[in-house]
């Protein structure tokens, strides 16, 4: 049977309730398309979740690696185009779990400016707007942790010749975090909505080893 690693990140910043781990731990143990689902949440700190998810790879020898974190102010489920080699926390004013703050800081002092990712990002986001999610691809994965530890990801598979395909999904917030005063007029998504798109997605990943040529229209998402 066929492992997919499914990684959430934890609570950080303003962000009481990440709805990255939420949906993690909610596929967590099932099964798509007859594939496990193995669920991992991750520390929200530069370098040791790169070094925690590396772990999950070695132990789990996942066919695929979904990693998930929150992007607030958007409205839909997006599936990252790249992930590049650069970390400006600061810029969001926000510091990682551990107090870190980075600021043009290098993840990869020797490695290439980016990394695509390798999941099928059209044919995943054709599955989720066809099951009714919103979804959509985006280019920019930001310059906090989610970045950091796509590229991370991304590095360690592309240097240790890894047969493991390996991308991020962003998640708008949760209701009850949209709610609060810093938040209001923020879009939601419930972690049911969310958890039924990233399904959707995991099941494009094992259908298509190779990405569809479907064009996805887009609504200026970036």
């Amino acid at each position: 049977m066929s492992t997919v690693l499914v990684t959430g990140y934890e609570a950080f910043g303003d962000t009481p309730i990440n709805p990255a781990e939420m949906v993690a731990m909610h596929l967590g143990g099932s099964k798509i398309s007859g594939a496990k689902v193995v669920a991992r949440v991750i520390p929200n700190t530069f370098f040791k979740c790169i070094d925690v998810v590396r772990a999950a790879i070695e132990e789990v020898q996942p066919e695929a690696v979904v990693m998930m974190g929150e992007y607030g102010g958007r409205a839909m489920l997006t599936v990252e185009r790249m992930a590049q080699n650069l970390n400006d926390g600061a810029r969001y004013q926000l510091l990682d779990n551990d107090g870190r703050r980075m600021q043009g800081e290098l993840t990869v002092p020797d490695g290439p400016a980016a990394y695509y990712a390798t999941l099928p990002i059209r044919a995943m986001t054709r599955a989720m707007r066809d099951a009714g999610i919103p979804a959509d691809i985006s280019d920019v994965a930001g310059t906090f942790c989610c970045n950091h530890l796509m590229y991370g990801i991304l590095h360690h598979i592309a240097v240790n010749n890894l047969a493991i395909r390996a991308g991020w999904i962003h998640l708008p917030h949760l209701p009850e975090v949209a709610v609060l005063e810093g938040n209001l007029g923020a879009p939601s998504m419930s972690v049911e909505t969310a958890a039924a798109g990233v399904s959707a997605a995991i099941a494009a990943v094992l259908a298509h080893p190779v990405d569809t040529d479907d064009t996805i229209v887009s609504r200026l998402q970036i």
